[in-house]
């Protein structure tokens, strides 16, 4: 007897239980972000943000994301007749994604907006547009951090600064001053000490020329290459001093920039790390000689709040993934996000994401008002970046790998997405100095920076009094501060941020939320884990702020 197959019946596969695709969604869609947008006087942004947010969710944006990061950029040395060139080729999607990002303000144009809150409005503008790609962030932040830097060179603020400041992406090596808009990167580590830049070989020689050196060696990690001009740090005579490198010079010439290779990194596959030898490389110096750590550490403490920035932003891009899948999937007879447990887990992780972007927004309304001079607000700033690089850059790996979790086997391949999250997420605590160097830096501030201790308990003190736990913790972080050792900086920085995202949330965010922070990160009412919140945490009240639709 021959069976003959027939079509019907004959599917192995009917695809069921599967969430649908995410985008189109509003990746702006966040009441912590927008309330902390208007709260840091940027109210009069939201339109932009919100734009921002739609379009960053939308599938074409998303698409550009996953393309820009699956065609990763190539270098070429050499063009095909032999000439050197050192250019670095990028997927088009690269290209669609900086030309938004600079169209929308994200690069170095709040330096040329006098509103104010216009800061601020860029950092809200990054914590929505971050659900793209993290890649193309690298130069948009150095662009954005090199305007102060270059500032203490007036002369050279003059030509470079509006054209920094533009919003138009013309992406291309050509005379930086006849482009209508530039990218700025950065060089300072060498391979022989990282984060310890004294140790710099790289060497200045003076010309004839005031002001103009020649600059003979190699760095280590120099991302974002095919950016118009760096700031870079080399030895002059007087010592490690700040320099300006442009990739073009004004005759039209290539400057020396010998690309010897890309980096093969875990994640930020989208963005080209290079190692750029120089060799009568011609730079112009910014700011006196022999101070060059003081004069990019401007840049430094832009950078690194844009480190704070995509952390929070990964927080948030995972939980909504989370939360979306976990609303459209079912096992064991109900919705993951009606079961108990399911809740608990991303209830604490929208507790981590929502303290993560309102300490994100305060620090850039510190920025903001510093910039403005406000001299408290550069001190709180001054020491409240550094312990918020340190602390919600080290939570965004743990936390990325939980969000990860709550799709199972499905977050674990690629067209998730949400590997190349979790790739992404320790870039942001080893950049700008990895968590000994921020730690370290809090206590330098402390010990050596007049007010900002003050400052930071200043600003505790606004929350004084709301909740018993917050006090008892400022009085552990007054005792932590009283016999405080290099050894135990981790100890003593972990407890000014957690003490310090208690106190925003007592102060700007509802009961719930400030309730079962306090309880758990500082009362000890918690486990080892995400998803060990008490039983007297509002899970409905917290879920239903973050991810509407879920309490």
């Amino acid at each position: 007897m021959v069976f003959s197959p027939t079509h019907e019946g004959s599917a192995t596969h009917d695809v069921t239980n599967q969430p649908p695709p995410l985008a189109p969604y509003d990746a702006s869609e966040d009441v912590a972000l927008l309330e902390g947008l208007r709260r840091e006087g940027a109210g009069w942004a939201e339109d932009d943000v919100r734009r921002i947010g739609r379009l960053a969710g939308s599938a074409e944006a998303q698409e550009w994301a996953e393309l820009a990061n699956r065609h990763e950029p190539e270098l070429r040395t050499h063009d095909r007749y032999g000439h050197r060139v050192d250019e670095v080729e990028f997927h088009p999607s690269w290209h669609h994604l900086m030309r938004a990002a600079v169209t929308e303000g994200l690069a170095g144009a709040p330096w040329a907006d006098d509103r104010s809150g216009a800061h601020v409005a860029r950092t809200a503008g990054g914590l929505a547009w971050g659900h793209t790609d993290a890649g193309h962030g690298c130069p948009t932040s150095m662009t954005y951090a090199a305007v102060p830097a270059l500032r203490h060179q007036p002369d050279l603020a003059k030509v470079y600064e509006p054209l920094l400041t533009s919003r138009e992406y013309e992406l291309g090596l050509r005379v930086p001053a006849e482009k209508r808009g530039l990218l700025a990167g950065m060089g300072m580590t060498e391979k022989q000490g990282g984060s310890d830049v004294r140790t710099n070989t790289t060497v200045a020689a003076p010309t004839s020329e005031p002001g103009v050196y020649t600059l003979r060696g190699h760095k280590w990690f120099t991302s974002a290459p095919m950016c118009d001009v760096f700031l870079v740090l080399a030895q002059a005579p007087e010592g490690l001093s700040c320099f300006l490198v442009p990739r073009v010079l004004p005759d039209g010439s290539r400057n020396t920039f010998r690309i010897q290779r890309l980096k093969d990194k875990l994640g930020n596959r989208s963005n080209a790390s290079s190692e750029p030898e120089f060799d009568g490389t011609v730079a112009w110096l910014v700011g006196p000689e022999g101070r060059g750590v003081k004069t990019i550490i401007e840049m430094v403490n832009c950078t690194r709040l844009d480190c704070v920035m995509m952390s929070a932003t990964l927080m948030r891009k995972t939980l909504v993934e989370a939360g979306h899948h976990a609303g459209h999937r079912s096992a064991f007879g109900a919705r993951l996000v009606d079961q108990p447990l399911m809740r608990n887990v991303l209830a604490d992780l929208a507790l981590e994401s929502e303290a993560a972007t309102t300490l994100t927004l305060r620090l850039a309304g510190a920025a903001d008002r510093a910039v403005r001079g406000d001299a408290g607000e550069q001190a709180f700033r001054r020491i409240a970046t550094a312990v918020g690089k340190y602390w919600v850059t080290k939570r965004g790996p743990a936390f990325t790998a939980e969000a990860l979790e709550c799709l199972g086997g499905n977050g674990y391949v690629e067209d998730s997405g949400m590997p190349r999250h979790y790739r992404e997420a320790p870039l942001l605590s080893i950049w700008e100095g990895s968590g000994n160097v921020n730690a370290l830096d809090v206590l330098r501030a402390l010990t050596r920076e007049a007010g900002t201790a003050e400052a930071l308990f200043g600003e505790l003190a606004l929350a004084q009094g709301a909740d018993a736990r917050l006090d008892a913790s400022v009085n552990r972080l007054k005792g932590l501060l009283s016999g405080g050792s290099e050894a135990g900086a981790r100890r003593l920085v972990e407890q000014m941020a957690l003490t310090l995202q208690a106190s925003l949330l007592v102060r700007h965010a509802p009961s719930a939320v400030a309730d079962a922070f306090c309880a758990t990160r500082l009362g000890g009412d918690w486990g080892y884990s995400f998803g060990t919140l008490p039983d007297s945490a509002d899970v409905g009240a917290i879920l239903g702020r973050a991810l509407p639709g879920s309490g």
